[in-house]
C-alpha cells in the first residue's frame, strides 16, 4: 500500500485545484486508507481536510508545505523572492500547534511575496513534526541540481539532526523536470551515507489525470498570462494526480521501501482536533465573582427597569433563561457582550443585534437587545436550545463607521494575540469562470464577454445557465471555440480563487489563538495593524468551539446616526431612537405610499410594490414583509396581504391554531410559528421541536418519517385525529425549510421603521445622511439624488464657495432647505485633499475671485487633475464661466500652487499688499466664451454621475402617475412579453436597415440610473417618423426583453412627454452613433450638443458648411452589417469602447458594408489615439484587416452624403 504525502488541494490558490471532498472520496476509491494535506504557505483547508477524511474513514494527515528563506525571514532583499520549500507533517497534537504557529510567523514575520520561516524558527518549533526534504524547489534537492553535493550533504545533516528519525528524502517521478533524475540520484546516495530513509511522493495537485488542462488554465489565470505564452509558469507533464498504489509502485520498482515508507510516516501521524470543546474568553468579575452569579445579578436589576409591572411569566421566562445559561456554561461569553454593548452605548455608537439573541429576556435585561421578547412572542430556544447543545450566535450590529473602535476596544481588552477577524474565500462564479478562463486561453475579450453576458443573473452555475438560455445552449453546442471555453470553465467553476476578510466575523479565545488557528495579516492590513486574520473560515472556527461573534458594520446605523446629529443641528431637536413612537401615522402613511426607496431593508423595486399592496399599520407587519420577501416564501405574500385587508377568509388548520397565526394573517412565516406549533399540537418541548425544525429544514427522507410518526402520535395524545394531525403535519413541512427567523425579523423591522421615520417627518436631514453613506458607490448615490428630486429637495451643483466635503444642507438658499452637493464625492477628489480648502473658506470668508481661490487656498494636495475634476464638476462656476475657468486652467493651477509654496515656505508674496483681487498672482482674465450646457452636462455626468445644472430627466423623477416606468430600478420587476409604459429621454437615435433595406432605429432611451435601448421595427417606424427627436422626453408603450443581464425594449407606440424644461437641440435622424453606443455612465444621460448654444424650441443647430477640415489622423474601421441588428449595435457598443479606453485626437470613420454598397459615416464626438494594442483588438472584434490609420484632409460632417 502506499500514503500520499504531498498533496496539494485548491487552499494552494497558485497552482491547486483539488476540490477537497472529491479528493478525499477518489482516494478512498483507490483502496488507501490515509491521506495528506500540504498547500502551499498555509493551513486553509485544514479542518474542511480533516473532518471530510474523518467520515470517509480515511486517516487524515495535516501538514504544510512551507517556504524557507535563504537566511532570514525577515531578510526582503531580491534574492529572497523565490524562497526554499519544505514538507512539514503534523505528528501529533504539538506538532500541529508547531505547524500553525510557523505558519503564523511566516505571515506574520517573513512574508516577502511568500509566506516564509527560516531555520530560526524550525529549530524552534519542530517538536512534533515529521520533515520531507521537498521538491525540486528544496533547498537540498536545489544543492545537487546545482552540482554542490557537499553543500547538499551538510544541510540534509542540518535536518537529520532536528529532526532526528522523522527526516525523509523525497524522491519523485515526472517528465521533462530539469536534472530530476540527477537530483533522485543524489538524494539516494545522501541516503546511503547519512543513513536518511527515502520516501516516495507524487506533489499531487489536482484529482485525477484527465484535470490537467485545468490546472494549466487556473495557473495562467493566477499569474495573469495565457496557454499560448511558452515562457509561462506550468507543470511540466500530466502526472500531478492521485495516483493509485499500483501506479506509484510501478514508477519506484527499485526502492519498494521508500513506498513502504508512506505508510510508516502514516502510522507516525496521529494529530486528533478537539471538535466539541470549547475556549470562552473568561470575563474578570467584581470581586471574582462567579460568572453565573454576576450574569443573574445583571439580569434581575435590568429586569426591574425593562419591566416595571413585570407579570409572572415574564420572571419564569428569565429565572428559566438563567437556569439554561447556567446549565450550558455560557455566562463567560453573555459577559463578554454586555461588556463590549456596554462600551459601545456609553461611546454613542448606534447598534443593534440581529438574529435569534433578540428572543432572550436575559439579553434585553441586560440591555444587548431592545426588543421585548414577551411582547413579540420570540422564542428562545430558537436561541439557546439546551438539547441541541450549541454555542448561541448573538451577532453585533454596529454603525459602519465606528465599527472599528469596537473592534480595536475587543484588542485591547482581550489581548491582540487572543481577537482575530475571520477569513473568507472567494470562489470562482459562472460568469467570472468564463471570463478568467478565456483570458487564460487568450480568446479575445469580445468573444467571452458575448458568451459571458448570456449568463442569465439569476443563474448561479453554468450548468443552471445553459438551461435557462437556449441562446447559451446553442452557442456550447455549434461552436467549437465556445464548447472549449465552457468545458473548462465548469471544471473551474466554484475553485477557490482568493482569500479575503468576512464582513463581520470575529474571534475571541481565552488562550493565544495560534493554539486552535494559524493567523496572518487581513487581506488588506498593514504589517502595524493590531487586527489579524485566522486562517479557518467560519464553520471551521465554530467546530473547534472557539467563541466567534458578527461585528457587522451596518450603513443605515451611519445613517441614522448621521440624521440624529443633522436634525439637531439643522433644526434643534434632539432625537432618541428608542423613545420614538413605532406607531406614527405619518412615518405609516410614507410606507404605505410605496415610496420606500432608501429605507433600510425596503428599498427594492419589488418589495416598494409589495408595500404599497400592504399598507402596513404595525411594526408586525414590516417585520413579516421582511420575512416573507425571500425566493421560497415570497409565494404567500399575496394571500398575506389579502388575508390583512379581508379580500380572502383567514383560515386555520385547527382553531387552537388561530391565535398563534392571527398575526400573519393565517400564513406562516416564522420559525417560531412551527416551533410552538410543533408544543402545542404535538407536546414538543420548544428544545425538542427547535432540534426538528432544523432536520426538516434538511429534508432527508427517512428523518423526516420518523418525524411525521412522533408528530401523529403527539397530536393523537392531546386529542386530535389522525387525519387532522397529518394535515397541520403536511403544512408545517415546507414552512419548517424557509420560514424566518422572527427575533431577527422584528430586529430589522425596528430600523426600517426608524429610517422610515426619519424620511417622513426628516427628509432634507435624512437624504444628506443617505448621500453621505454613497460616496464611494457613484450608481447608489445617483440614485438617493434621484430620490430627492422625486421628493421635491433640490441638490445643487458642488461651489468651492459654500459646499463642504460631504452633501450638507445649504443655509444660504432663501427658498426651502436644499442640499449641497458634497465636494469629495466629485471623481479624483478626495477628502483629505479638499478639507484644508475648506477650512480656509470657513475660517476667512468665501473666495471672491478665481485670483482670490488661488491666492488663499492650501493646495499642496490638490494636483492637475483634481483641480480640473473640480473645475469640470461645476464648483468654480460662482468664480467665472466654466469655459474661461477650463480654457485658463494652467494658469490657474501654477499660480495656486505658486501661492501655496510660497506660503508654505514662510517667505513674504509681493503681492500680500495688494487689494485688488484680480491684480493677485498677475490677474487671471475670464473674459473667454462658456461652453454649452450640453458640455456641462456631460463633464458633470463624468464627475459627479449625473447633471444638476441642466438635466431633463429631473422632470421624470417628480412624476405621480400610476404604471409609468421611469428607472432602470424597476426593470427587474417588471414583466416581460407584455406592453408597458415608459418614460424616458431620447439621447441619441442610430437608423440600421433590414435584409430588405427598409429602414428600423435604435434609440438610446434614457431613464433614471441609466439607459435602455429601444428597437423600432420599420412598421412602427412609418407611423412614428416625426416624433424620434433626440432631446425628447417620450412616452414609449413596448414590449420588455432581456438578453443576459441586458434589457431593450420593443417599441410599439410613441409620442413626445409634455413638460416645463426647455428641449435640448433637435437633431434629425442620422447614420452617427454618438456616446449611447460607447461607455456606460452610472448616473443620467444626455446628448451632446454639436454647436455651442441651445437654439430656441423647433429651431435646428446651425451646422458648420466648410468642405474641408483640418489635417488630422483617422482611425478607418471596416463593419460588415449582419442580418442580426440587434447584435449589429451590442457590436458597435463594444467597438466604441475600446476606442474610449485609448485617449487622443484621432478621428474616427466607419466604413458599414450593407446591401452590396459601402457607407462611409464618422463618429464626430468620439476621438481616440491609435495604438497598435488597439488595432489587435479591434481586429479580433472585427475581423483581420479591418483597421486602417489613415491621415491627409477629410470630409466636414455637414458635407458627408445623406
Amino acid at each position: 500500500m502506499f500514503t500520499h504525502l504531498h498533496v496539494h488541494t485548491e487552499y494552494s490558490m497558485l497552482d491547486g485545484i483539488s476540490r477537497i471532498p472529491e479528493l478525499v472520496a477518489h482516494t478512498k476509491k483507490l483502496g488507501m486508507d490515509a491521506l495528506a494535506i500540504t498547500d502551499h504557505g498555509s493551513l486553509y483547508g485544514a479542518i474542511e481536510f480533516y473532518s471530510e477524511c474523518k467520515e470517509a474513514g480515511i486517516k487524515p494527515i495535516i501538514g504544510c508545505e512551507v517556504y524557507v528563506a535563504h537566511s532570514s525571514r525577515r531578510d526582503r532583499s531580491s534574492s529572497e523572492r523565490s524562497p526554499h520549500h519544505l514538507v512539514l507533517l503534523a505528528k501529533n497534537n504539538t506538532g500541529y500547534q508547531n505547524l500553525m504557529k510557523l505558519v503564523t510567523q511566516g505571515h506574520l514575520e517573513g512574508f516577502h511575496y511568500r509566506p516564509r520561516i527560516d531555520k530560526e524558527l524550525l529549530a524552534e518549533r519542530s517538536e512534533g513534526l515529521i520533515c520531507l526534504s521537498g521538491c525540486p524547489s528544496a533547498e537540498v534537492p536545489k544543492l545537487i541540481a546545482d552540482g554542490n553535493l557537499d553543500a547538499a550533504k551538510e544541510a540534509a545533516m542540518w535536518y537529520r539532526e532536528l529532526f532526528k528519525d522523522g527526516y525523509f528524502l523525497e524522491l519523485q517521478s515526472h517528465q521533462h523536470v530539469p536534472q530530476l533524475d540527477e537530483i533522485n540520484q543524489g538524494l539516494i546516495k545522501l541516503s546511503k551515507e547519512l543513513s536518511v530513509p527515502l520516501i516516495v511522493t507524487n506533489d499531487s495537485h489536482y484529482v485525477e489525470q484527465e484535470h490537467s488542462p485545468f490546472q494549466d488554465i487556473y495557473i495562467c489565470i493566477q499569474t495573469n498570462t495565457n496557454v499560448d505564452d511558452p515562457k509561462r509558469l506550468q507543470m511540466e507533464d500530466d502526472s500531478y494526480y492521485i495516483k493509485s498504489p499500483e501506479e506509484m509502485v510501478a514508477l519506484f520498482p527499485d526502492y519498494p521501501e521508500a513506498v513502504e515508507n508512506t505508510n510508516l510516516v502514516a502510522a507516525m501521524c496521529n494529530v486528533e482536533m478537539g471538535f466539541g470543546e470549547t475556549h470562552l474568553p473568561k470575563y474578570n468579575t467584581p470581586d471574582d465573582l462567579n460568572a453565573d452569579d454576576y450574569v443573574s445579578q445583571l439580569c434581575w436589576e435590568g429586569f426591574r427597569q425593562r419591566y416595571p409591572q413585570a407579570s409572572e411569566e415574564s420572571e419564569k421566562r428569565l429565572a428559566y433563561e438563567l437556569d439554561v445559561i447556567r446549565s450550558t456554561q455560557f455566562a463567560n461569553y453573555f459577559l463578554v457582550v454586555w461588556d463590549i454593548m456596554h462600551f459601545v452605548r456609553s461611546k454613542g455608537i448606534l447598534s443593534a443585534v440581529r438574529g435569534s439573541a433578540a428572543g432572550s429576556v436575559a439579553l434585553y435585561c441586560l440591555g444587548i437587545t431592545d426588543i421585548d421578547p414577551m411582547e413579540y412572542r420570540l422564542v428562545f430556544e430558537r436561541f439557546l436550545n439546551i438539547e441541541r447543545k450549541e454555542m448561541p450566535d448573538i451577532d453585533m450590529d454596529f454603525q459602519d463607521d465606528r465599527r472599528d473602535e469596537v473592534l480595536h476596544y475587543v484588542i485591547d481588552k482581550y489581548g491582540s494575540d487572543r481577537v482575530a477577524q475571520i477569513i473568507t474565500f472567494g470562489t470562482m462564479g459562472a460568469k467570472a469562470a468564463l471570463r478568467d478562463v478565456g483570458r487564460g486561453l487568450g480568446m479575445g475579450y469580445s468573444e467571452v464577454d458575448r458568451i459571458a453576458r448570456m449568463v442569465p443573473f439569476k443563474s448561479r452555475t453554468l450548468t443552471d445557465a445553459l438551461k435557462a438560455n437556449p441562446e447559451f445552449q446553442s452557442a456550447y453546442n455549434n461552436e467549437e471555440a465556445i464548447n472549449k471555453l465552457v468545458d473548462n470553465a465548469l471544471g473551474l467553476e466554484g475553485v477557490v480563487h482568493h482569500v479575503s476578510t468576512h464582513a463581520a466575523g470575529v474571534l475571541i479565545a481565552d488562550e493565544p489563538l495560534t493554539n486552535t488557528v494559524p493567523l496572518q495579516r487581513p487581506s488588506k492590513g498593514d504589517e502595524a495593524s493590531p487586527v489579524m486574520m485566522t486562517q479557518y473560515a467560519m464553520d471551521a472556527v465554530a467546530k473547534l468551539g472557539l467563541l466567534k461573534m458578527d461585528f457587522l458594520g451596518l450603513t443605515n446605523l451611519s445613517i441614522l446616526d448621521r440624521a440624529v446629529k443633522l436634525v439637531d443641528s439643522s433644526q434643534g431637536i434632539k432625537i432618541d431612537l428608542n423613545r420614538l413612537p413605532i406607531d406614527d401615522p405619518a412615518t405609516f402613511d410614507l410606507l404605505s405610499s410605496g415610496k420606500t426607496t432608501d429605507l433600510f431593508q425596503l428599498e427594492s423595486s419589488g418589495m416598494q410594490r409589495y408595500i404599497k399592496e400592504l399598507k402596513p399599520s404595525n411594526l408586525g407587519d414590516i417585520a413579516a414583509m421582511i420575512a416573507l420577501y425571500r425566493p421560497g416564501p415570497m409565494e404567500h405574500i399575496t394571500s398575506f396581504i389579502d388575508g390583512k385587508h379581508g379580500r380572502i377568509p383567514i383560515s386555520y388548520p385547527h382553531e387552537s391554531l388561530k391565535e398563534l397565526l392571527d398575526e400573519t394573517y393565517g400564513v406562516i412565516v416564522y420559525q417560531d410559528q412551527v416551533l410552538l406549533i410543533l408544543q402545542g399540537f404535538a407536546g414538543y418541548s420548544l428544545g425538542e421541536a427547535d432540534t426538528v425544525r432544523k432536520a426538516m429544514g434538511k429534508k432527508i427522507p427517512s428523518l423526516m418519517a420518523q418525524e411525521r410518526q412522533k408528530f401523529v402520535e403527539g397530536a393523537q395524545g392531546k386529542g386530535f385525529t389522525h387525519n387532522l394531525a397529518v394535515e397541520v403535519f403536511d403544512l408545517i413541512e415546507p414552512f419548517a425549510g424557509y420560514a424566518f427567523n422572527k427575533a431577527h425579523s422584528v430586529s430589522y423591522a425596528l430600523i426600517s421603521y426608524w429610517t422610515a421615520y426619519f424620511k417622513a417627518h426628516y427628509p432634507v436631514e435624512y437624504m444628506a445622511s443617505v448621500l453621505n453613506a454613497r460616496l464611494d458607490n457613484t450608481e447608489r448615490m445617483v440614485s438617493s439624488i434621484n430620490e430627492c428630486f422625486k421628493l421635491k429637495i433640490p441638490v445643487l451643483l458642488p461651489d468651492i464657495n459654500h459646499s463642504e466635503e460631504f452633501f450638507t444642507i445649504d443655509k444660504d438658499t432663501e427658498s426651502a432647505p436644499v442640499l449641497r452637493f458634497g465636494l469629495s464625492a466629485i471623481k479624483n477628489v478626495g477628502e483629505g485633499s479638499i478639507r484644508p480648502v475648506v477650512e480656509e473658506r470657513k475660517e476667512n470668508g468665501i473666495f471672491k475671485s478665481i485670483d482670490e481661490f488661488c491666492q488663499r487656498a492650501d493646495v499642496t494636495s490638490l494636483n492637475r487633475r483634481t483641480l480640473e475634476s473640480l473645475a469640470k464638476a461645476g464648483a468654480f462656476d460662482s468664480l467665472g464661466p466654466r469655459g474661461a475657468i477650463l480654457a485658463n486652467l494652467e494658469q490657474i493651477i501654477a499660480s495656486a500652487q505658486l501661492a501655496t509654496r510660497t506660503r508654505n515656505s514662510g517667505q513674504t508674496s509681493m503681492f500680500e499688499s495688494m487689494t485688488n483681487a484680480n491684480a493677485v498672482v498677475g490677474g487671471i482674465s475670464l473674459s473667454g466664451p462658456d461652453i454649452t450646457v450640453q458640455d456641462k452636462a456631460e463633464q458633470e455626468i463624468e464627475y459627479i454621475g449625473l447633471s444638476l445644472s441642466y438635466n431633463p430627466l429631473i422632470e421624470l423623477a417628480g412624476l405621480e402617475d400610476e404604471g409609468y416606468i421611469t428607472t432602470l430600478e424597476q426593470l427587474e420587476q417588471s414583466p416581460q412579453g407584455q406592453n408597458l409604459t415608459f418614460l424616458g429621454h431620447v439621447s441619441a437615435i442610430t437608423e440600421r436597415y433590414t435584409k430588405e433595406q427598409k429602414k428600423f432605429l435604435l434609440v438610446n432611451l434614457d431613464l433614471l440610473g441609466g439607459p435602455v435601448e429601444a428597437v423600432v421595427w420599420p412598421d412602427i417606424l412609418d407611423q412614428t417618423q416625426s416624433e424620434w427627436v433626440a432631446g425628447r422626453l417620450v412616452r414609449i408603450i413596448g414590449k420588455l426583453r432581456s438578453r443576459g443581464d441586458q434589457y431593450s425594449l420593443v417599441c410599439e407606440q410613441v409620442a413626445e412627454y409634455s413638460h416645463n424644461i426647455e428641449p435640448s437641440p433637435q437633431r434629425k435622424i442620422s447614420d452617427d452613433n454618438p456616446k449611447n453606443s460607447g461607455q456606460k455612465l452610472a448616473g443620467n444621460y444626455l446628448p451632446r450638443s454639436s454647436n455651442n448654444h441651445l437654439p430656441q424650441k423647433g429651431k435646428p443647430p446651425t451646422e458648420d458648411r466648410n468642405n474641408l477640415a483640418p489635417q488630422f489622423r483617422t482611425v478607418a474601421l471596416s463593419i460588415k452589417e449582419s442580418s442580426d441588428a440587434v447584435e449589429d449595435a451590442y457590436l458597435l457598443r463594444e467597438v466604441v469602447q475600446i476606442l474610449l479606453e485609448y485617449p487622443g485626437k484621432d478621428r474616427v470613420n466607419l466604413l458599414i458594408q450593407t446591401g452590396g454598397k459601402q457607407v462611409l459615416m464618422e463618429l464626430p464626438v468620439i476621438s481616440t489615439g491609435y495604438t497598435d494594442e488597439m488595432k489587435l483588438r479591434l481586429e479580433d472584434l472585427l475581423g483581420l484587416n479591418s483597421v486602417e490609420l489613415q491621415s491627409g484632409h477629410i470630409m466636414a460632417e455637414s458635407s458627408l452624403p445623406a
